[in-house]
């Protein structure tokens, strides 16, 4: 990465249990640019895989089914150029990175549609919400725009 704001080339999407919106952050990621950046995610705490995640990502053509959550200390890489964190703690765990390799951090402030109450649908619909948020936010900060020449 040549400094903030340029596509990294390594990215670690980071939330409190990598079980919701870390998976479906890098899932899009991988989706999107596939063969261009790898990607990982982790959580702080150790959690379990949430279907609502495998439905709503299914629904774009994307599989999470064979996500296991990995917490920061049963992550096999380092090394990353990004960490994108979608949850307070993930950012101050992320953060602690900072001491030991050079590696940009960002937050992004992401809902934890867990919470969501209601309806089946109702669930469904904020966990789509999530997933569309990312989607967005991954394409703008990810995309590679060449430079202006001249």
């Amino acid at each position: 990465m040549t400094g903030p704001g340029a596509r990294p080339s390594a990215v670690l999407f980071a939330c409190g249990m990598n079980a919701v919106r870390s998976p479906m952050a890098a899932t899009i990621a991988r989706n999107l640019f596939p063969n261009q950046i790898y990607v990982r995610s982790a959580g702080v705490r150790q959690g379990k895989p949430d279907p609502f995640v495998d439905a709503v990502m299914a629904e774009i053509g994307m599989d999470t089914s064979k996500h296991q959550p990995k917490t920061f200390e049963e992550l096999q890489e380092s090394g990353f150029d990004l960490v994108l964190t979608l949850a307070p703690e993930a950012h101050h765990k992320a953060l602690e990175l900072t001491r030991t390799e050079a590696v940009e951090v960002e937050y992004w402030p992401t809902m934890d549609p867990t919470l969501a109450t209601g309806s089946r649908e109702q669930i469904l619909d904020s966990y789509r919400g999530i997933r569309d948020q990312l989607m967005m936010r991954i394409k703008k900060r990810l995309a590679w725009t060449p430079p202006p020449s001249g």
